[in-house]
């Protein structure tokens, strides 16, 4: 969930904006994000802005949050100092990545919105990570050969997929120059992971070696179009994100596509579990991407002792032996 400090500078920068007011804006930019090509302009003002942030920032912060803390426990030796934010919104990732990474020391975020800079900044002013306070905020537009400032982390949440397809090998080329770790995060649907399986390959090509969520660098046993690698992260919803959302539930299900890539060697997880196990009275069923680059199911018994436990505990995501 969203950090007391930030869910409070949040809250106090949509009070200018009604509820209803801000309804109406998620409602017209859902329609917009559902009819419109990548790279279409979807934010409107400085109300669409807020709406935007209201809507996405805590999903976003979530799914990052998720992906970062997999790989920063498969790369426990990589303490960044700087940190590149490409297509960095309202500044979701950062807040992530300076809760799990103390060592970082210099943030920019790249943002091609002025009205979204402009709150990204308001927000980032009430941080307790002195990174993440002095953030550099850069207005351009993400494309490659874009001038960049060097950084031992480089993130993209939620962005790749928005600029044209032919641009993109190009622009995670450009993300990953110089770069010690590069993640990459998009929604968990068919089209997001079709995005992040092609930035896999451009980040395989590059001589990085992938540490999460992936056990191996093969290619992917899972083919677009057939099936699709995604993980589910839950958060709660305040009650203004109830609003706005025009929900009932307290919570919702954040489902995002990812890859994280270092430049170096690193341990991997053996295996991943790709669904949520399924569970039943004595026995849990697995689905696993293994190191050997295959899908498998196994089947974990209650005869099997402490392996049984293990399986009753693990969750969609997770790290799994063999």
């Amino acid at each position: 969930m969203l950090p007391d400090v930030l869910r409070a500078a949040l809250d106090k920068a949509l009070s200018r904006y009604s509820p209803p007011e801000l309804s109406r804006s998620v409602a017209q930019l859902t329609e917009r994000y559902r009819t419109s090509s990548a790279g279409g302009t979807h934010l409107r003002g400085e109300a669409d802005v807020a709406a935007y942030a209201a809507y996405r920032m805590p999903a976003t912060y979530a799914a990052a949050g998720t992906a970062m803390r997999r790989a920063a426990a498969l790369a426990r030796g990589f303490q960044p100092k700087t940190h590149l934010d490409a297509g960095g919104g309202t500044g979701a990732a950062i807040w992530a990545a300076g809760a799990i990474w103390p060592s970082l020391r210099q943030v920019t975020v790249i943002e091609h919105d002025p009205h979204v800079i402009d709150l990204g900044r308001r927000l980032a002013r009430a941080s307790e990570t002195a990174a993440v306070r002095g953030t550099t905020w850069r207005h351009a537009a993400i494309r490659p050969g874009l001038d960049r400032p060097p950084a031992d982390l480089a993130t993209m949440s939620y962005a790749l997929g928005e600029l044209p397809e032919q641009d993109r090998p190009d622009v995670v080329r450009w993300l990953a120059d110089g770069a010690t770790m590069v993640i990459i995060i998009e929604p968990g649907t068919p089209a997001g992971y079709a995005t992040i399986a092609t930035a896999r390959e451009v980040l395989t090509s590059q001589g990085m070696t992938i540490v999460a969520p992936c056990p191996h660098e093969g290619h992917c046993p899972i083919q677009p179009g057939r099936d699709w690698c995604h993980f589910s992260v839950r958060l709660p919803r305040t009650p203004l994100h109830r609003q706005v959302k025009a929900g009932t539930l307290s919570f919702e299900d954040e489902k995002f596509s990812y890859v994280a890539a270092t430049a170096g060697p690193s341990p991997r997880a053996e295996a991943r579990v790709l669904r949520h196990p399924q569970k039943r009275k004595g026995m849990v069923s697995l689905r696993l991407c293994t190191a050997d680059g295959g899908v498998r199911d196994v089947i974990v018994s209650k005869r099997q002792g402490e392996l049984y436990r293990r399986a009753r505990d693990v969750d969609w995501g997770d790290a799994w032996p063999g």
